[in-house]
């Protein structure tokens, strides 16, 4: 190699090393202001409330602030864009959620791309359904149900809180799976009460929203909607027991803006895997029915596609369209 080229070389790596620098500096000094987490969801309700425990303890670690930014609106679109939009530096993150999976079909004209516009940053954890009948129903087992059903097709009244939610999508897909006809009636506010009283049948309801309805008898339990039982009903068989392949869950994650420094993605899922592993904020969140799973930012991205494509599949074939 002449003398000429290995300075051109040494040169070169010399300035990309310099151009690095700043980015790996910015990265080890991240961050040195309060951090935002957007959520789509309003105060108080069960999401809101998971981010405000992953914020208080992030906050801890990174020795500055996490602050709660709830802007529901458009079924979590609203947070998802202002996300989208910010400055990928790592101080405007999104509560993502299986919502955001289920809009990327349910939505003909998004003005964004879940999948290409944020960043996987940390998985929190699954928040395992239930499905409950009314106690009247003449099934005490997920086969019992099916096989009543199918006997009655169309005539098994199925509850959820309107297109495109998480009921609505996990009964969608229990049709399939099942190859039952089940009558899906959306309701606008709170479906227990007529879930309750048994003018509806069936649902598929989040455990720690039912749990207490299940332990009083006044809804049957059949089986929850996870692979694996969940850690508040584990005695009570997983779906894919009776319906192969089942496995459905309303999972909470962490994103940022595309083309946040990798560095600072690494930094944040670390810690934010760091106090979903430590025992006493698992048993917070078991309060609140997240079984929390820790991942990697390149596990999350996978799990994201995946996700997204199977409920296009259960979306499509259903012509769930949203309202």
């Amino acid at each position: 190699m002449d003398f000429a080229r290995r300075r051109f070389l040494k040169t070169a790596a010399g300035a990309a090393a310099l151009a690095a620098a700043p980015r790996a500096g910015f990265a080890q000094s991240f961050p040195t202001r309060p951090v935002r987490l957007v959520v789509g969801q309003p105060a108080g309700t069960a999401p809101d409330t998971i981010a405000r425990l992953v914020a208080e303890w992030l906050g801890q670690r990174l020795g500055q602030p996490v602050v709660v930014e709830n802007r529901p609106g458009a079924g979590l679109n609203l947070a998802t864009e202002i996300v989208v939009h910010a400055a990928p530096d790592g101080y405007t993150l999104l509560l993502s959620s299986l919502s955001n999976a289920i809009n990327a079909t349910l939505y003909d004209h998004l003005p964004f791309d879940f999948e290409r516009d944020i960043a996987p940053v940390a998985f929190v954890g699954d928040n395992p359904f239930v499905m409950v009948v009314t106690p009247s129903f003449p099934a005490t087992s997920v086969a019992e149900f099916i096989a009543y059903a199918k006997a009655n097709p169309g005539k098994v009244n199925m509850a959820s809180a309107g297109p495109g939610t998480a009921p609505h999508v996990f009964g969608e897909l229990f049709k399939v799976t099942a190859g039952v006809d089940l009558t899906h009636v959306p309701y606008r506010g709170s479906f227990y009460p007529d879930l309750l009283a048994g003018q509806v049948q069936v649902a598929f309801t989040a455990v720690a929203g039912s749990l207490a309805l299940i332990k009083a008898g006044k809804l049957r339990a059949l089986a929850v909607t996870t692979a694996h039982p969940a850690a508040q009903l584990p005695d009570l068989p997983p779906l894919n027991k009776f319906v192969p392949g089942y496995d459905a869950s309303a999972w909470l994650g962490i994103g940022a803006p595309k083309g946040t420094p990798a560095a600072i993605v690494e930094k944040l899922n670390a810690e934010i895997n760091a106090s979903l592993n430590d025992p006493s904020n698992k048993a917070r969140l078991a309060a609140l029915g997240v079984e929390p799973s820790p991942m990697s930012p390149a596990a999350l991205e996978k799990f994201t596609a995946d996700e997204t494509r199977k409920w296009a599949t259960v979306i499509s074939s259903a012509h769930i369209k949203a309202e």
